[in-house]
């Protein structure tokens, strides 16, 4: 259980980000974010309206290092896709991954989020927190640029 005296904002901590964006149809990415920081990470993404007939697919990729040398899909990571058919737009998904679902056998130590608009531009942003950082407090990404409270 977490200390009741600790700040939200000092738990979930902003690591890695995809800035509001109309987003034609393309892979984007965030930051690797390194595990060895974080007990887990939590991966939000949002979309706002899809274009006709779009999709929006989510997963997240696990790396040996920053530079994402040999980088993978994290298995059971990937969200269910997101369609202007199926009446997604303006909905969120999250992803929950912890450090030790990570292939650390293979020396897997980074996460990122890895986001495909399919077909036609769409509205999306994402975000992925670092969680109960193991050396307190955190530090959030330099765009974070206020924390109120």
């Amino acid at each position: 259980m977490s200390n009741p005296n600790t700040k939200p904002s000092n738990r979930a901590i902003v690591q890695a980000v995809l800035d509001p964006v109309s987003q034609g149809a393309a892979t984007v990415t965030t930051g690797w974010v390194p595990m060895s920081t974080y007990d887990s990470i939590l991966a939000m993404l949002m979309v706002g309206a899809l274009g006709a007939s779009a999709t929006v697919d989510a997963k997240l990729q696990q790396a040996q290092d920053s530079s994402g040398t040999g980088a993978k899909d994290i298995t059971g990571k990937s969200i269910t896709q997101l369609t202007k058919a199926g009446s997604d737009d303006n909905k969120q998904v999250l992803v929950n991954c912890r450090a030790d679902e990570l292939d650390v056998n293979n020396a897997f130590t980074h996460v990122r989020l890895s986001v495909t608009v399919g077909t036609a531009a769409s509205l999306i942003a994402a975000c992925v927190f670092g969680l109960d950082a193991r050396y307190q407090p955190g530090t959030h990404k330099t765009t974070v640029d206020e924390v109120v409270g």
